[in-house]
């Protein structure tokens, strides 16, 4: 109360009506936040994401190699252009078909397109995330993202290539840059021995050589 002993003023240009207002303004937006929170968590509940990447820390940068970005992009190309409509047009047949709880057609139709809703919007994720390692031709015999490492251990001498974490694939020996082989050669060099953690105890592993091949 001033030296008049009269209330402040409440016009909408006075310091008390301003206080107000961002005071109503924060609780409104407060509600709002946390309703768009329970209507995502709900959604979310009953159509659950794959998980983002198996192997990939929470921190872990996407890298990925060119032709591997290639390949995602293709899949989520196929998937939206030709998949989807085909699966949406076979739906819509199945629905004129009579009772649609017994309709094996729709039934099924209806589970794929959110299989493939899901899929695409995980791709969209990786290809948003994803920062484009090309390697290809690099002159060095230090072990980086792209590289193809033949090593020596306990079995024998064999060939692996270090790839993003969507690009594994255990017939071509390519691992993720995140797993605990790849960790273990990362930075090293061409003669080096490093020592690779595994349930069964410490492995010792020989560098014997390192090229940066195209990934295809």
């Amino acid at each position: 109360m001033g030296a008049t002993g009269l209330l402040p003023a409440r016009t909408p240009d006075s310091p008390v009506w301003r206080e107000e207002l961002q005071a109503r303004n924060r609780r409104t937006a407060g509600v709002e936040s946390a309703a768009m929170s329970k209507a995502f968590t709900r959604e979310t509940d009953q159509d659950e994401e794959p998980p983002a990447a198996p192997d990939v820390p929470a921190p872990a940068r996407n890298y990925i190699s060119p032709a591997g970005f290639a390949r995602l992009q293709a899949e989520k190309k196929q998937l939206l252009e030709i998949e989807r409509p085909e699966v949406v047009r076979t739906v819509s047949w199945a629905a004129k078909n009579g009772d649609r709880s017994e309709n094996g057609d729709y039934l099924y139709g209806k589970k794929r397109l959110r299989e493939i809703d899901r899929r695409v919007r995980f791709l969209i994720k990786r290809l948003e995330t994803a920062e484009i390692v090309d390697s290809a031709g690099r002159d060095s015999d230090q072990v980086f993202f792209g590289s193809t490492v033949r090593i020596r251990t306990k079995t024998g001498a064999k060939n692996i290539t270090i790839v993003g974490v969507d690009e594994t694939d255990t017939a071509k020996a390519r691992v993720s840059w995140v797993s605990p082989i790849a960790r273990a050669l990362l930075k090293a060099r061409e003669g080096d021995r490093v020592t690779l953690k595994t349930p069964g105890g410490a492995e010792e592993l020989e560098i014997l050589e390192v090229r940066y091949d195209p990934i295809d």
